[in-house]
């Protein structure tokens, strides 16, 4: 409620039109925003105003307010440290959360802020599985090492590899057979140039399988790094001494 008039802070007593209005809110709590820089909380007895407690000087800020001017500065950028905590045991790289709001946090906002080094929180406003789907999407999407990889049998068709990647945001899918033995690898280099006709074929007929680079559990960021370099490529498929798949690093690590 505002109110354009003004009150005698010192009898608690307003004006007669304001009265009037406060009779029919009597035994109330109410706040009444004065000015905009006067917030008091007030009790509202009998048509009287009684001041519980009053902030002054209070301020408010929008972006039209700030101008931040560029100067010369001794700190590099690469000095700067502005990780903060999310939580307890979270920690982000950069002070960024999104909202959760249907409007503004599902999968593909929480990835995109996610690999800027902040967090999104999906909202709720869906069933439990709804929101299962979409944390996996995120989770699933170049992040990490990834323990459990999305992966497809090379008997499925290239279409079905093409929306699986769309899905997940993720740019390529290692391929196994029944054993979940690594047979090969398919990612955007081998589906660039595809007709759509060409989605009808499978997977097994494009996917890269020849002199695959992968690499022993237990592979650290650090050394993946170095494969990656080495060999130009984007994903590091970890298997086990079996060739079992295991994981997956990508270049975005």
């Amino acid at each position: 409620m505002k109110l354009t008039t003004s009150i005698n802070w010192s009898t608690g007593k307003p004006g007669n039109w304001v009265t009037k209005k406060l009779n029919k809110l009597a035994s109330c709590n109410l706040y009444l925003i004065l000015t905009t820089n006067l917030i008091g909380k007030l009790n509202l007895k009998g048509g009287k105003i009684m001041e519980k407690e009053r902030f002054l000087n209070f301020e408010g800020l929008t972006f039209d307010d700030i101008l931040l001017v560029p100067e010369k500065s001794a700190i590099l950028p690469r000095e700067v440290d502005v990780s903060t905590k999310f939580s307890r045991n979270i920690d982000i790289n950069i002070p960024l959360v999104s909202a959760a709001m249907d409007t503004v946090t599902e999968s593909r906002l929480a990835i995109a802020i996610a690999r800027e080094g902040g967090i999104g929180i999906i909202h709720k406003n869906m069933s439990i599985e709804e929101q299962a789907e979409e944390v996996d999407k995120v989770k699933r999407s170049e992040s990490g090492v990834i323990v459990d990889p999305i992966s497809l049998s090379p008997e499925k068709s290239v279409g079905e590899a093409i929306e699986l990647m769309a899905k997940y945001h993720i740019s390529g899918i290692p391929i196994v057979n029944k054993e979940k033995r690594l047979v090969g690898i398919l990612t955007n280099r081998d589906i660039r140039f595809l007709e759509e006709e060409d989605k009808r074929l499978k997977i097994a007929e494009i996917m890269t399988k020849e002199n695959l680079i992968t690499g022993p559990l237990g592979t650290t960021l650090e050394e993946a790094k170095r494969i990656l370099h080495k060999n130009r490529i984007e994903k590091l498929p970890i298997v086990n001494k079996n060739f079992i798949l295991k994981g997956l690093i990508t270049i975005k690590d």
